[in-house]
């Protein structure tokens, strides 16, 4: 009975007390944490991407690698830190892709690491007699939180800047509470100098860096910030807050230098200018206007993202209600992806999401309990990390949410739960430091000198995420962006010039031109690029006979014969007149002659921007180079062109010809019911027989991104349409036999994969 009567006093003190535990303050255990830090950085490279993956990863990984400059903002910081790293890790022989996902990994882990000993500090008041358990309890937080599905996707790959800006502020978080417990001791404002730098510098990364500045301001509050306020701690922290926003000169030095990635061209007429836009872009709008300073326009764009005409967050792309349960979709992912295929909130990952955002809450009680100014610094993060960031986002409605809104330009082009990393990686540790306490609180409740020993089963809850997430999270052996890659422009003739839509028929190709050495020869053309004003004079630039790059000859040996260098750029347009080029809707049919046709358009078409400088580049060019384009659709549908495209594969070429004379025996058209597309037949057998590359693709279990599911689909496609002309033309019934065999194969990944498919 006593025994029982002190288990009730000892839950009683953790959940009925009101006022903060106090005690000694343990010697953060850094040992631990690197071990905890290296064992994240270890999953993550057992389950590391061999090689580039979709979306922007191609575009990070080229930039880095050849000191380029990727979409506004620009982040100079990780491409400069890309690059030290990849040369660092270049004795290892390791491929330029793997060195570069290995510093998203050790970023990762190395924030896990950080936000170790935060959960550590948090637990010590409960257990400073039994540190041995803080030490368990922040390792279970520690893996729950390295092992939530968007933290660990975004660590095995460099889809994006996003780890950096994770360890900046994990980092952060770290100092700030170093400050808190020494603030009576000489010198310790060192600790949140270093935060005031690495915002600064963190924020030429990515603004996501500046995402604990307002805990910080709340933290300081309530901790008490009389001993910062001297002319010596705001002159320090001024001073560092101007070295590392300096970084930010990497854009206009860079551009200088004409990169072959300088997206959006942030370059300035003097230093004076770039300092006026660097500076001037973190100074409010009204104080800019009473204190003007000399500006770049390009590189201040740059920095404000004007590319992207984001409106204010007054102005909701959709409603709040559905931007907040897109957020909930994607928490709803973190702790138990793998329990079911479908995108949406599933009834069976239920009770695994309530189970952790109670045992988040539980974190949360755990660090009121603990110290109440860190609690404020913890919730206060936690809701910028979340609700500000959605209010602030401000995103469309969720790419596989709300069916019923059906266009398209109302919903967003992809799942978006990578912008939530960081919170998800701070829930998680929260989530950790509720298991801890819960643990605690069991062993309380029957005292004994092996409690903790006896209730530790519980702790086997923080490896849910690590077993139903590994599938889904996985990106070990996956091949299929940089194959992609290889496929479409091996489809292109010798100094072709390739039309592409986006970010997959782009960046890929970029990887794969400027890191592998592949296909160089090939004139990428981003279609909506060419709205800007920037990226045309770029291309006519790079595509001049001084800066073309040779085709390599002895690529793919007998596919193609080498035409000779071209003599000419894509286009003769000069740069003002490029420049001067806006979107018009005809007031009489336009006729644009080409060889052997003319296409006419008639009055009240409306011809964009963009339009006019590709049908400009066609015009100049296809009297010297192959025109294609990535799809079938896409541009060359908008220009009308379809009727004259061929598949060469993957690509489709422009022919102009005679549709109404009898076509060459090379091209051969498929039926109805699958296109009804011109094949170059020989060309298309001998790219898919002998040079194409798909691996990991027939056959994989889970496909896990479902917005690049056109991927497979075109495979499938290809495949398919291969055996319809195939049969048509009479092939052999065996090689038709199989393209079908393998269209059926890239149907199943099409379909999600054979795991992959919900309801499955």
């Amino acid at each position: 009975m006593s025994s029982d009567r002190e288990g009730q006093k000892i839950v009683q003190q953790l959940i009925g007390a009101n006022e903060p535990l106090t005690g000694h303050v343990a010697r953060p255990p850094y040992r631990s944490a690197l071990i905890a830090g290296a064992g994240a950085w270890v999953l993550y490279v057992l389950t590391l991407a061999p090689t580039t993956a979709f979306w922007d990863t191609s575009e990070y990984i080229t930039t880095a690698h050849i000191v380029g400059i990727p979409h506004p903002p620009g982040n100079p910081l990780f491409v400069f830190l890309g690059r030290v790293w990849s040369l660092l890790l270049a004795p290892l022989g390791l491929p330029v892709a793997v060195r570069i996902n290995l510093l998203a990994a050790t970023t990762s882990a190395a924030a896990t690491g950080f936000l170790y000993l935060v959960a550590y500090r948090v637990l010590t008041p409960f257990l400073e007699k039994k540190l041995i358990v803080a030490r368990i309890g922040a390792g279970a937080s520690a893996l729950i939180g390295a092992t939530a599905f968007s933290v660990w996707n975004q660590s095995n790959v460099n889809e994006k800047v996003y780890t950096l800006s994770v360890l900046i502020i994990a980092a952060i978080s770290w100092l700030a509470i170093r400050w808190h417990d020494n603030k009576q001791e000489l010198g310790s404002e060192r600790y949140l100098l270093w935060t005031v730098f690495l915002l600064a510098i963190g924020s030429t990364n990515h603004p996501m860096s500046l995402l604990p500045a307002p805990a910080l301001v709340v933290f300081l509050l309530v901790s008490g910030p009389q001993k910062l306020i001297t002319r010596s701690f705001l002159g320090r922290a001024v001073v560092l807050g101007i070295l590392g926003l300096s970084f930010n000169f990497v854009l206009p030095i860079r551009a200088a230098l004409d990169p072959v990635v300088n997206e959006g061209d942030p370059s300035c007429e003097s230093v004076i200018a770039a300092a006026g836009s660097i500076y001037g872009s973190v100074l409010p709008g009204s104080l800019r206007r009473v204190l003007p300073l000399p500006e770049c326009p390009l590189l201040a764009d740059n920095l404000a993202r004007v590319q992207y005409q984001t409106p204010p967050v007054t102005e909701r792309k959709a409603p709040l209600t559905a931007q907040l349960e897109m957020y909930l979709q994607y928490f709803d992912w973190q702790w138990s992806r793998g329990a079911d295929a479908s995108e949406t909130p599933s009834p069976a990952r239920l009770p695994f999401t309530v189970l952790f955002f109670a045992l988040g809450c539980g974190g949360l009680w755990a660090v009121w309990r603990s110290d109440r100014a860190i609690f404020s610094y913890v919730f206060v993060l936690v809701g910028t990390l979340s609700f500000a960031l959605v209010v602030y986002l401000n995103f469309r409605y969720g790419y596989s949410l709300a069916p019923q809104i059906s266009d398209p330009a109302l919903h967003e082009v992809r799942e978006r739960d990578y912008f939530y990393v960081a919170g998800f990686l701070i829930w998680g540790i929260l989530a950790g430091v509720g298991l801890a306490w819960t643990w605690h609180i069991i062993a309380g409740i029957r005292p004994g000198p092996r409690r903790y020993l006896a209730s530790s089963p519980i702790l086997l809850v923080a490896a849910i995420p690590l077993v139903l997430n590994w599938s889904w999270a996985s990106r070990a052996g996956d091949y299929v962006a940089r194959d992609w890659a290889f496929d479409l422009l091996a489809s292109v003739e010798p100094y072709g010039v390739l039309f592409t839509n986006g970010d997959n028929d782009t960046f890929p190709l970029w990887y794969l031109q400027e890191v592998e050495g592949i296909r160089q020869d090939v004139t990428v053309i981003v279609g909506q690029y060419l709205f800007t004003d920037w990226y045309p004079k770029q291309l006519k630039q790079l595509s001049d006979p001084l800066n073309q790059r040779p085709f390599d000859p002895t690529f793919a040996p007998g596919l193609y014969e080498d035409p000779g260098f071209p003599l000419w750029s894509i286009t003769s347009m000069t740069d003002e007149q490029m420049g001067s080029v806006g979107s018009t809707q005809l007031a009489e049919p336009l006729t644009l002659p080409f060889p052997q046709i003319a296409v006419t358009y008639p009055a009240g078409t409306v011809l964009q921007r963009g339009q006019q400088l590709a049908l400009r580049i066609i015009h100049d060019s296809i009297g010297e180079r192959p025109i294609f384009f990535s799809a079938a659709g896409g541009m060359l549908s908008e220009l009308g062109m379809e009727r004259w495209g061929v598949r060469h594969g993957l690509a489709t070429k422009l022919e102009f010809r005679s549709l109404d004379e009898e076509q060459p025996a090379r091209l051969v058209q498929g039926t109805a019911s699958w296109g009804g597309f011109w094949f170059d037949l020989p060309r298309s057998l001998r790219l898919y027989q002998d040079v194409y590359q798909f691996r990991g693709l027939i056959g994989r279990p889970i496909w896990q991104d479902r917005a690049t599911l056109n991927i497979p689909l075109q495979y499938y496609a290809l495949a398919g349409q291969l055996a319809d002309v195939g049969r048509a033309a009479g092939e052999d019934e065996e090689l038709v036999a199989k393209l079908a065999r393998d269209a059926a194969g890239f149907q199943v990944v099409a379909q999600g994969g054979v795991r992959g498919i919900p309801g499955t």
